[in-house]
């Protein structure tokens, strides 16, 4: 009886990998407790990018200033487009490192499974751990973009160039959150797609130049006509961005519709995203 009762106790297992699971099971449990991958691998995605440049992480600031510089030539002193009485440097930088979070998040994220298949196909772990470190790892890069604007932010304030924050300037964090699910659920989508159709990793590419252009990076939402304004809002980060920027500069609108519209529709994505994603992990390594 004893004997018996020790091989009935011995049959626990820490872990049981299984092939039918809940579509929509995050494997929440499993990210847990393979969090030090986690870690490895943000910290394998902050450091290979910029292990072998001679500036490193200062690519960090000089990609927005740069961009930042570029967009109040050519978009504030040809162009001519509004900013909101916002000083045109804290109007385009603000709208550059929301707009880079995003769009890293989706480009990288979106050719997870193709990059990596070759760590995939060897080796268990969750595969949410991947785009999950790529989101990470962004999110590491906009702090250090975000506090070249809290100091240049700051600078304006001190000259009497620039209105104090307000109250919607507690909704950064959940701006930022949204952002980054809404780009960790487009990204999972794509991926998912690129291990059949090559031709989508291509469209991203593209699409992602030309979506720039229908989100108020470099312009307000104030300045768009009325007939074309409500069709922008049906983009899903428009109301993100001018959040944004009105909780910290107290200048323009608060567009209450499109704060929540967007907020709906990412939580969309991410569960499509989700979906798509555990139902092609299972058999992506024999069509990528």
């Amino acid at each position: 009886m004893n004997s018996t009762a020790d091989v009935t106790n011995s049959d626990s297992w820490d872990l049981e990998i299984t092939s039918k699971s809940n579509i929509f099971d995050l494997h929440l449990k499993d990210v847990w407790n393979y969090r030090d991958l986690l870690l490895l691998f943000v910290k394998r995605d902050f450091i290979s990018v910029y292990k072998q440049t001679i500036l490193g992480p200062l690519w960090f600031i000089i990609q927005p200033l740069f961009t930042t510089l570029i967009y109040s030539f050519i978009f504030g002193r040809l162009a001519r487009i509004g900013t909101n009485d916002i000083p045109g440097p804290l109007f385009y930088l603000a709208g550059a490192i929301a707009w880079n979070y995003f769009a890293e998040c989706l480009s990288k994220t979106s050719t997870v499974f193709r990059d990596s298949a070759g760590i995939l196909g060897k080796v268990y772990f969750p595969r949410l751990i991947m785009p999950l470190s790529i989101v990470l790892s962004n999110l590491i890069k906009f702090g250090v973009q975000f506090f070249l604007f809290l100091v240049i932010w700051a600078w304006y304030m001190f000259q009497g160039q620039t209105a104090g924050p307000n109250m919607y300037i507690l909704l950064f964090p959940v701006i930022i959150l949204l952002m980054a699910l809404q780009g960790l659920g487009f990204g999972l989508i794509i991926t998912a797609l690129t291990t059949k159709y090559r031709d989508l990793a291509f469209l991203v590419a593209f699409g992602m130049q030309l979506a720039m252009y229908a989100t108020p990076v470099i312009y307000p939402l104030s300045a768009v006509p009325e007939k074309y304004k409500q069709i922008l809002m049906l983009n899903p980060l428009a109301g993100l961005i001018e959040t944004f920027r009105y909780g910290f500069f107290d200048k323009g609108e608060f567009y209450s519709f499109a704060f929540a519209y967007s907020a709906i529709v990412t939580f969309v994505i991410l569960l499509i995203g989700i979906f798509v994603f555990n139902k092609v992990e299972r058999s992506f390594v024999d069509t990528i």
